[in-house]
């Protein structure tokens, strides 16, 4: 009887080694197949939008050819396309993209840098969030280009007259995205950090700053966002001093002149730079955020 018993549990031993090895092996033979799947979804990340700019430059065309307004109002693609060539050999698209691409990520950073210690000083400090939290709102919901004239006025026509705009519009988001991502994590890691003997300092760098890392990334995106936006408020107001030609110079060059190529040229560039800027840093982050989460969608990146 013994016997018995112990060849059936050899038997089921074998049997669980064997489901062992088959799993491994369809794991391994999976491979090649996950790696044409991330090739596919990556192909169709890239033709997907190329495809939506070609339906969208076919229905330029065709209001074009319709002639619903003159062409010096609503310029054809073709046209576009030759300002475009003219003003990148006159270098103005360059120094356009390099000097608003410059504002706009040392704004941003300055941003972060000053948004994210205000946002856990008002997630640990009750009274300071319910005083301040209402205001750092209604920052958030103000027009940042309601800044512009204050801050010419204080700043004159300066580079520090469309830093203060961009920290205006983009600190807010910041604050708000981090105390969002706070207000969503669930009681229990604090107490278990408090547990396991955590300061506070390393309560907030350990718990509190990982686990309200998606609401906080949101807040960052918002926060780019707004502070792009800013920057291009700022830059078609404040022209002349010693403030330099950036893509919302460009943009009100194009108005002065009444030449709507050049302001199509402009408007473009602006949604390409947001584009790229979301597609090339902000996506993949997040992607990754999400898989290593478990939060990845099948299919998804």
């Amino acid at each position: 009887m013994p016997t018995d018993t112990t060849t059936t549990s050899t038997t089921a031993a074998g049997a669980d080694l064997r489901a062992l090895e088959a799993g491994l092996d369809a794991l391994q033979t999976a491979v090649p197949a996950t790696r044409a799947a991330a090739w596919s979804r990556a192909a169709r990340s890239v033709l997907t939008p190329v495809l939506a700019v070609g339906v969208f430059v076919l229905a330029w065309q065709v209001v074009v050819w319709l002639n619903l307004k003159p062409s010096y109002v609503v310029p054809s693609p073709a046209d576009v396309a030759a300002t475009f060539a003219t003003l990148w050999e006159r270098g103005d698209i360059q120094t356009g993209v390099l000097t608003s691409l410059e504002r706009g990520v040392v704004g941003f950073v300055a941003s972060v840098a000053i948004g994210t210690p205000i946002g856990i000083l008002l997630a640990r400090i009750t009274w300071a969030r319910t005083t301040f939290g209402p205001i750092i709102t209604g920052l958030q919901v103000l027009p940042s280009v309601a800044w512009v004239p204050a801050a010419i006025i204080w700043f004159g026509l300066s580079d520090a007259t469309v830093y203060f705009v961009v920290l205006m519009g983009a600190v807010p988001s910041v604050v708000n995205g981090l105390l969002a991502g706070v207000d969503h994590i669930p009681p229990l890691y604090r107490n278990v950090g408090r547990i396991l003997g955590a300061s506070p300092l390393q309560q907030i760098r350990w718990v509190i700053l990982p686990a309200a890392l998606p609401g906080y990334l949101a807040g960052l995106k918002q926060g780019w966002a707004f502070s792009w936006r800013s920057l291009m408020a700022a830059e078609i107001i404040a022209v002349g001093g010693t403030i330099g030609f950036g893509l919302g110079s460009l943009l009100q060059q194009g108005r002065e002149l009444q030449a709507m190529t050049n302001v199509f040229v402009a408007i473009l560039l602006i949604l390409a730079v947001g584009i790229v800027i979301e597609l090339a840093v902000f996506a993949p982050v997040e992607r990754r955020l999400l898989r290593n989460r478990g939060l990845a969608l099948a299919g998804r990146g």
